[in-house]
C-alpha cells in the first residue's frame, strides 16, 4: 500500500526521462498508467499553491489518450489542467511565460514515427525542467517522496491557443513585409499544420502547404525537416521563392532555395547572427552551437568579430550556455535555432521569419553568411562504444590529422550516446581532402576498436 499523499510507483524499470523528456512507444513503454503518474508527480513538485499546467500536443493519433491522462494526473495533485490542443512545443514555452502558467507539459515525440510519443515539461519561465527537477519527479514515481495534500484541481479546455501564439508571431515580426513572396511550406503533418500557414499569409506571403493533412499516423512519414529533400524538390520545380521544412513538434527548421538547395540550421543561423549584430541586438556579441556545427560557420563569425561558445550536443546545452552567458542566439544544424529575445525554445516558425527578416527582401539563394566547409560523417559500429576514450592509437591518429587540418578545417571522434558507434566527423577546404582523412580515421577506429 502506498501512504497518503504518496505517489505509487508506475514506471518501468529504467530511468524515465531521456534527453528531451520521457519518449518511447505509445501504449508500451509509453502509457496512460505512465502518463497519469507524470502529471501528479509533475504538479505535486510544482512550488505554486494551486499549479496551472498548460498541456498541449501534436497530431499523433496517441496523442488524446496521453493528455486525458496527464491531465488527470495534475488534477490529482491539485493543480489545474489547461488543454491547449494541437500547438508546436516553442508555443507552449511562450504561453507559459507569457500568461504566468507554472508549468506545461507537451505531447510529442518530434521527428519521431507516430508509434512513438513524448512529455516533456516546461517551468514558469518557459525553459525545459532541469535534470535536478526532473530526478524530483522521477523520485516521487518512485514512491520515495510525499506529495503536499491539495483539493482536486479542474480539467478544462484552453480556447484560442493556437491563435494566442500566432499573435505572438505577428507582434515580433509585424515588420517583416512577404507581399508578393511565394512560399512553400513543408508541416510534417505535425504540430505546425495550421499556424504556419497563418502566420506567414498574414504577412503577406503567398502559400503553398505540403504535409499539412495529419491523420494521426502520417505524422513526419517522408516529409517535414528528417525528409527535406521532398520539399526541396518542390520548391525547384514550382517556382517557389523559398521552402520551409518543419517536424513534428515544430521546434526545428530546415530551408530550400529556389534552385532546391538545402539550406541546414548552420547557414540559417550565420544569417540570423549578421542580421541581430547589425540591429544591436545580439548581445555579448556571441552565439552558442554545438560540435557539430560547420567549421566555415566558426570562421564566419570570427571574420566579423562574434563570439562562438560550443557545446555539446542537444537543444537544452545549447540553451544553458546562452542562460548562463547572457546571450541570445543558438541553435543547432539540425534545425533548433533559440532566439532567447522571443521564447527561450526552439521555434522553428519563428526561425523561418527571422530568416526572411535576415534577408531583408534577397532572395535566399544568394546568401553569402557562410561559406559551409565540405564534410564528411561516418558511423563506426563497434562492440564496445565507451572503448573509446582508452583507445590510445586512434587518439593519435586524431591528434595527428588534427594538426594537418589547423586553421584550414577540423575533426571529431566521439561515442553515440545510443548505439553500439563511434561517429568520426571531418571537415576541410576540399572534399578529396575530406574523405581521405574521413577513412584514415575510420580504419584507425576499426583497428583498434573493432
Amino acid at each position: 500500500m502506498t501512504a497518503p499523499g504518496q505517489l505509487a510507483a508506475a514506471t518501468p524499470p529504467r530511468k524515465l526521462f531521456g534527453t528531451d523528456g520521457v519518449r518511447g512507444v505509445a501504449g508500451e513503454f509509453l502509457t496512460a498508467e505512465v502518463a497519469l503518474a507524470l502529471g501528479k508527480a509533475a504538479a505535486a513538485v510544482s512550488p505554486a499553491e494551486t499549479p496551472q499546467a498548460l498541456i498541449v500536443r501534436d497530431t499523433r493519433e496517441s496523442g488524446e489518450m496521453l493528455e486525458a491522462s496527464l491531465a488527470a494526473g495534475v488534477s490529482a495533485a491539485g493543480g489545474h489542467a489547461l488543454l491547449g490542443g494541437v500547438l508546436p512545443t516553442p508555443g507552449a514555452a511562450l504561453l507559459t511565460r507569457r500568461y504566468g502558467f507554472d508549468l506545461a507539459a507537451v505531447v510529442s515525440a518530434s521527428h519521431n514515427p507516430y508509434r512513438d510519443n513524448g512529455i516533456k515539461f516546461f517551468g514558469p519561465d518557459g525553459t525545459k525542467l532541469d535534470d535536478a527537477q526532473e530526478a524530483r519527479v522521477e523520485s516521487l514515481l518512485a514512491g520515495e517522496g510525499v506529495a503536499r495534500e491539495r483539493p482536486v484541481g479542474r480539467v478544462r479546455e484552453l480556447h484560442g491557443a493556437p491563435g494566442d501564439y500566432v499573435r505572438e508571431l505577428e507582434l515580433r515580426f509585424g515588420d517583416l513585409e512577404l507581399s508578393g513572396r511565394r512560399v512553400l511550406l513543408d508541416c510534417a503533418h505535425g504540430a505546425t499544420y495550421r499556424v504556419a500557414p497563418e502566420i506567414f499569409r498574414r504577412l503577406g506571403a503567398r502559400v503553398d502547404a505540403i504535409g499539412a493533412k495529419p491523420d494521426g499516423r502520417n505524422i513526419n512519414e517522408g516529409c517535414g525537416s528528417t525528409h527535406v529533400e521532398r520539399l526541396a524538390a518542390e520548391v525547384e520545380r514550382g517556382g517557389f521563392d523559398a521552402g520551409f521544412a518543419f517536424d513534428g513538434d515544430g521546434d526545428r527548421v530546415l530551408a530550400a532555395d529556389r534552385s532546391g538547395a538545402v539550406v541546414d540550421g548552420d547557414e540559417l543561423m550565420a544569417l540570423a547572427a549578421l542580421h541581430l549584430r547589425d540591429r544591436g541586438r545580439l548581445p555579448g556579441p556571441g552565439v552558442a552551437v554545438t560540435v557539430m556545427t560547420n567549421y566555415g560557420f566558426h570562421r564566419a563569425m570570427e571574420s566579423v568579430g562574434v563570439e562562438v561558445a560550443t557545446t555539446p550536443v542537444g537543444d537544452r546545452h545549447v540553451l544553458a550556455e546562452l542562460l548562463r552567458r547572457g546571450w541570445a542566439l543558438g541553435g543547432e544544424q539540425s534545425g533548433h535555432i533559440i532566439d532567447t529575445a522571443f521564447v527561450p525554445a526552439g521555434d522553428g516558425i519563428a526561425s523561418a521569419l527571422l530568416t526572411l527578416e535576415a534577408l531583408a527582401g534577397r532572395d535566399l539563394a544568394e546568401r553569402d553568411a557562410m561559406r559551409k566547409l565540405p564534410q564528411r560523417l561516418v558511423n563506426v559500429r563497434v562492440p564496445n562504444r565507451e572503448a573509446l576514450e582508452r583507445a590510445a592509437e586512434v587518439w593519435e591518429a586524431v591528434e595527428r590529422e588534427s594538426r594537418q587540418l589547423d586553421g584550414r578545417g577540423r575533426v571529431l571522434v566521439r561515442p553515440s550516446g545510443t548505439e553500439p558507434l563511434v561517429r568520426v566527423m571531418v571537415e576541410a577546404p576540399d572534399a578529396e581532402e575530406c574523405e581521405a582523412v574521413a577513412a584514415r580515421l575510420v580504419q584507425a577506429v576499426e583497428a583498434e576498436l573493432g
